[in-house]
């Protein structure tokens, strides 16, 4: 492995006296955290909005089929059922059958749900990596407006707002087996700080029962999360000399088993035997494989027009910024230096996130034909890794510039710096503003027209009707009944009728 290292050897240092450069790092401080603080306040706002519109969420889609399964089934009857007939998620069905099981209270909590414990986690995590890297401790508002714009990105940026954060089918498929596996990683972490030997093996444990989980969930994020996990536990060998100890790899070892198993059991379920039947994948000749080449293209085309991305950069540059103005760096030992990472491993996840997201590709193709790199709920598997090494790309860059502006006589530069970067945060914050806006109005009109007709069925079903009067309401590129012309294959409606417990629904 290369030698060659993120930093150069000698660092500009601080100079201890009360001189001009002490000063001006002073106010350079008091202006960052005004900007982190406008972050906060922006990213934190918009998070609110899309949290408390899950109090507005109604049913579309996958939800008509989810509720009244989980209503007249139970629990352990929609698991049951999606093993045996749909697609062998077992941990999918669960967490289906307890988010639906007292109608729709689940769903309107899940988004909340989902915006605070990515924000917990997060936060946590990124203290652990700090202090692993022997930087100095930044002030709370510098991770916690990390962790909120990182958040706004993942929920808003994307092409599929609504599916990303309040669809529950979405978001328990693909924007909780992330939550789960950050969770697990920061078990990881806890296990390798209590310094005993059951910590590290309850972590281990941790590991492998939520990487079981995680198999029998997503098989998009199991594909993701195994990419990373067999490169992390390769890296860690003792060999190599990046890892004292074989914990990192065996627990990295006990993820994949845990995915693996997990995968085993969900591909050879009755439910998912059935659904290859419906659509036989094609062979992977040299035509396909260009197809799947030029569908995952025009993604990464999708995901390069959406600047706001780039907050990501930008956040971890005022990041690094505060990092590089917080003190001396120390050594776990407390000795003055910090731990330095070579070029080849920082580099790593570019590739590792390129063939995650090929293989997201070709499963979207393989499951929805030509047209399945559109469904960009499933992006959130590999959004996830690339969002956080945007903010760790950022972060070094910050950390390193800011190490040039503590010498004296620079204060231009540090409020160009200041500037420029806080420009591109709050610019991808404001970016936010529009479809956060047109979620809100869409999602709370669409919940007064849903209420209404969901007042009006009731009511003729309370009176003993056996068919219902039902006009769709479309949102967030989902289907809703009457989406084909054939009765017979509108399982929406057929589900929606379910739900309301008449015969049939018929068109207005």
């Amino acid at each position: 492995m290369s030698k060659t290292t993120i930093s150069e050897q000698s660092e500009e240092r601080v100079p201890e006296d009360g001189s001009e450069a002490a000063a001006g790092g002073g106010l350079f401080r008091r202006a960052l955290t005004g900007v982190s603080l406008a972050v906060t306040a922006g990213a934190g706002a918009l998070l609110a909005v899309g949290a408390f519109l899950g109090l507005y969420v109604r049913p579309t889609s996958d939800d008509w089929c989810a509720l009244w399964k989980s209503r007249d089934m139970g629990v352990l009857g929609i698991t049951a059922d999606f093993y045996n007939t749909q697609n062998g998620r077992v941990t999918n069905a669960f967490l289906t059958g307890v988010i639906y099981f007292d109608d729709l209270l689940g769903v309107k909590v899940l988004p909340t749900v989902l915006v605070v414990g990515f924000g917990l986690v997060l936060f946590f995590l990124a203290r652990a990596a700090v202090r692993a890297l022997g930087l100095p401790r930044p002030p709370a508002v510098l991770l916690v407006a990390a962790v909120a714009l990182f958040e706004a990105l993942l929920f808003f940026a994307g092409t599929r707002a609504y599916q990303a954060l309040l669809w529950a089918p979405a978001t328990i498929s693909h924007t909780l087996p992330s939550l789960m596996g950050l969770a697990a990683v920061l078990g990881a972490v806890a296990g390798a700080r209590s310094g005993r030997r059951w910590g590290r093996r309850a972590a281990v444990a941790m590991a492998a029962l939520t990487g079981l989980a995680i198999g029998m969930l997503s098989e998009p994020f199991t594909m993701v999360a195994g990419i990373f996990a067999v490169a992390a536990g390769l890296v860690c060998l003792p060999r190599f000399g990046r890892a004292k100890d074989w914990y990192v790899t065996t627990w990295c070892t006990a993820a994949c088993l845990g995915l693996g198993t997990g995968l085993v059991l969900l591909y050879t379920s009755p439910g998912a035997r059935w659904r290859r039947s419906q659509t036989p994948p094609k062979p992977l000749t040299a035509e396909e494989l260009g197809q799947v080449f030029n569908d995952w293209w025009r993604i990464w085309q999708t995901i390069a027009d959406q600047w706001a991305y780039l907050g990501a950069l930008a956040v971890g540059a005022l990041l690094g910024l505060g990092l590089a103005f917080a003190g001396p760096v120390r050594d776990r030992d407390g000795s003055a230096g910090r731990r330095r990472v070579p070029w080849l491993l920082a580099l790593l996840p570019v590739p590792l996130i390129a063939l995650a997201s090929l293989g997201v590709t070709y499963g979207l193709r393989s499951g929805y034909g030509p047209s399945g790199w559109t469904y960009g709920r499933t992006w959130t598997n590999f959004l996830v890794p690339l969002l956080l090494v945007l903010c760790a790309y950022g972060t070094w860059a910050g950390y390193r510039l800011g190490r040039l502006l503590l010498a004296p006589g620079r204060p231009a530069a540090r409020a160009v710096t200041l500037v420029a970067v806080g420009a591109l945060a709050l610019g991808s914050v404001a970016a936010l503003v529009q479809p956060v806006y047109v979620l809100s109005r869409t999602t709370v009109y669409r919940s007064i027209a849903w209420d209404n007709q969901n007042a009006r069925i009731r009511a003729d079903v309370a009176k003993g009707a056996t068919e219902a009067t039902y006009k769709p309401l479309h949102i967030g590129w989902l289907a809703e009944p009457f989406f084909t012309s054939s009765y017979k294959r509108d399982w929406a409606a057929q589900c929606a009728a379910r739900y309301y417990e008449v015969d049939r629904l018929r068109r207005p």
